[in-house]
């Protein structure tokens, strides 16, 4: 017989049993109004009860007004159309582009919509409207999620709107959730009592009815909080089984050869940070885990040298390394600073791309097999099959973001059968701490601050108005009649590499026919033949130019010292982190540098490249301006973007759920225990089996 009192002997009273949650429910599918609602309905991921809720209203509190708009972030606002119009994109493929003039009590502005041509015949004049996107000052503003203020749902005093889509609109969506209110009691907890407990947490259903119906902000912090504890133990859980499962050769202590190249080859002394990255590396590849390290540090900070580091210490184990970047002009170049690290033949190298001629290959390819080749340096022609090492000991992968998952797995079986090799991770530009422990979470990190000694300083300048423009050519032509040299960095053009090409080959005719005539030019971008590039880069290098005009394929590895000027065109479309890269092209010899980027003065984005030097700080800055999502964009770590978390604003959050992640870790690392059975299974719905394998290299 079921018991009939808590703590007392008076019966319960009627229906006063407790009700366990029916989590089953909510996987019943969404019934929506009509096929153009139910597509809507899939566009939006609103396929089920546990997705509707999931879909929870953005806070009306944070929009901003025009007048506060500061070019590059991405914002929220609440405005009134004042025109509309569309037009026809030339782009085969593209629907018509829909603008709009709006209003609000501080000023007026442009906004874009893109692919969504229906909204010139919804969002007529007078329409007040909740716009998300990012603004771009002169350019306007570019939507990414809107709505009809008139389809607001009134939580208590705050107002309220549900991202939409043409055929189910914000109204309907609130009207489903209060439809589906009494299905949240069905929601699972996954927090053990005792968290909830420590962090004055409420229960989770309890959240998300107030993440719907009342305390908006309160609720989704609660979300978040789950969020970022279910990524970290993943993350952690992740790294761990790597650990477990996978075996790699330890390599012998330090010995004759590095301690020869540090002495007697390293053209200069390491510095502090570059010699505790080094011992920190002689720990992780001293064991029969393999190592998985991410490296990043300030641009000029030496990167390469302790990559370098790392694969003599394979070479001096009796082994073989490599170096795997996204791009041949980034092979290439990491090659070249290679040869200068070790000049002589103190370890046969070579460079493997997929310009590499056929003779030339087949000979590599040999000498790889057979261990004679140490040193390979490539793109993703090093994880083609035909590639064969013969004891792959230590990888480097640059940039490994921009390599999928498959070709990161790929390199990890170059190793000898059964092992993993040694992997140190490579990133161009200082990471935030937040986007650390999530997108690189499974990562050891170490971090590079100091720079090599002679490094000068930098000096910023923004060039917005004709006359700063000209002095600023003024300034160029006087640097090259001390017989220095200058890099002029083209605008970026986000649609294609081409466009760009075609950019930079016209702004080089016109300044060697205009502000630059008398000087020698040479042009560079990636539409170029490799041949051609690396004839124009050599032609440089060498001083027998006096001027680059280049798109960013100067962006990392390019090492002139006596190149003091750097000029960009319409700096403002590009992010922080790549014009910080960019700028460290210059600084690196003996004289003073002048970085010049011709934008508006009220950019927050440029106006922060004049103020600090500091790319750890720019990093962080970046990350408030343009948010997690898309700077998480490129990390191809399996994991999805938060629903509900927003970086750096719940930074606070991450930093106690990366705790109690590691208390759960470090107590049951299987999650066996019955209080954590629940996080087990949010995990594995969230995530899926795989995000519980091995990291790949």
């Amino acid at each position: 017989m079921p018991p009939t009192a808590f703590a007392s002997s008076d019966p319960l009273p009627e229906g006063g049993r407790p009700r366990m949650p029916r989590p089953s429910r909510l996987e019943h599918a969404l019934d929506l109004p009509g096929e153009k609602a139910e597509k809507a309905g899939e566009k939006l991921g609103l396929t089920s009860i546990a997705a509707l809720l999931d879909h929870i209203p953005r806070d009306r509190r944070a929009a901003r007004t025009i007048g506060d708009l500061v070019e590059g972030e991405t914002a929220t606002v609440v405005v009134e159309v004042l025109s509309i119009t569309s037009r026809q994109v030339r782009r085969r493929g593209m629907k018509p582009l829909v603008s709009a003039r709006v209003s609000d009590e501080t000023g007026t502005m442009g906004v874009t919509f893109f692919n969504q041509p229906w909204l010139e015949r919804r969002y007529r004049p007078g329409t007040r409207l909740l716009l998300t996107g990012k603004y771009q000052g002169q350019r306007g503003f570019r939507v990414n999620e809107h709505a009809e203020t008139g389809e607001l749902v009134s939580t208590g005093e705050d107002m309220a709107t549900y991202p939409a889509s043409e055929g189910l609109t914000s109204v309907q969506i609130a009207a489903l959730a209060h439809e589906h209110r009494a299905e949240m009691r069905n929601v699972l907890d996954p927090l053990p009592a005792r968290i909830r407990a420590l962090e004055r947490l409420p229960d989770r259903w309890a959240a998300v009815d107030a993440a719907h119906f009342g305390d908006q902000e309160g609720g989704r912090r609660r979300l978040a909080f789950d969020e970022f504890l279910l990524l970290q133990i993943a993350l952690l859980r992740r790294r761990a089984r790597r650990r477990e499962g996978a075996r790699a050769e330890p390599l012998q202590p330090p010995a004759a050869l590095t301690a020869r190249w540090l002495k007697d080859s390293l053209p200069f002394t390491p510095t502090g940070d570059q010699s505790k990255a080094m011992a920190t590396i002689d720990e992780d590849v001293a064991s029969d885990r393999p190592m998985q390290r991410l490296l990043m540090g300030e641009v000029g900070s030496g990167k390469t040298v302790v990559a370098l580091y790392a694969m003599l210490r394979a070479v001096e184990s009796g082994g073989q390394a490599a170096l795997m970047a996204p791009t041949e002009t980034l092979a290439e170049q990491h090659f070249a600073t290679l040869q200068k690290l070790m000049p002589g033949e103190l370890v046969q190298a070579a460079l493997l791309t997929g310009s590499t001629p056929q003779g030339r290959r087949t000979d590599l390819l040999g000498k790889l097999a057979s261990g004679e080749l140490k040193i390979l340096v490539g793109t993703h022609a090093l994880i083609e099959d035909a590639v064969e090492f013969d004891r792959l000991l230590v990888a480097v992968v640059d940039e490994q973001h921009r390599f999928g998952v498959n070709q990161r797995r790929k390199l990890d079986r170059k190793a000898p059968a059964g092992m993993a090799p040694h992997i140190l991770h490579m990133t161009a530009t200082p990471i935030p701490r937040t986007l650390a422990l999530t997108a690189y979470g499974d990562l050891d990190v170490t971090s590079l601050h100091e720079l090599p000694a002679g490094r000068r300083p930098i000096d910023t300048h923004v060039a917005a108005t004709d006359n700063e423009r000209a002095r600023a050519y003024e300034r160029i032509r006087e640097e090259l009649d001390k017989g220095r040299q200058a890099f002029v960095v083209c605008p970026l053009v986000e649609e294609s590499e081409a466009l760009q090409a075609r950019a930079a080959t016209a702004e080089f005719e016109r300044l060697r026919g205009g502000e630059l005539k008398d000087y020698r030019v040479v042009l560079m971008h990636g539409q170029m033949r490799p041949r051609e590039k690396q004839e124009a880069m050599a032609q440089f290098a060498s001083g027998g130019a006096d001027v680059l005009v280049a798109t960013t394929v100067i962006e990392v590895g390019i090492d002139v010292p006596n190149a003091t000027v750097m000029l960009v065109e319409d700096a403002e479309r590009y992010g922080l982190s790549q014009l910080h890269q960019l700028r460290g092209r210059i600084g690196r010899g003996q004289h003073d540098s002048l970085c010049l980027l011709f934008g508006p003065k009220e950019s927050r984005r440029l106006q922060a490249m004049h103020q600090h030097s500091d790319g750890f700080r720019l990093a962080e800055i970046d990350l408030e301006l343009r948010g997690e999502g898309e700077m998480l964009g490129v990390r191809q770590s399996g994991l999805q973007a938060f629903k509900f978390a927003r970086l750096p604003e719940d930074v606070e959050l991450l930093e106690r759920a990366r705790r109690h992640a590691r208390e759960i870790q470090d107590a049951d690392p299987e999650l066996l225990q019955p209080e954590h059975a629940l996080i087990e299974d949010a995990i594995l719905r969230t995530y899926g089996a795989d995000a519980l394998e091995p990291i790949p290299a």
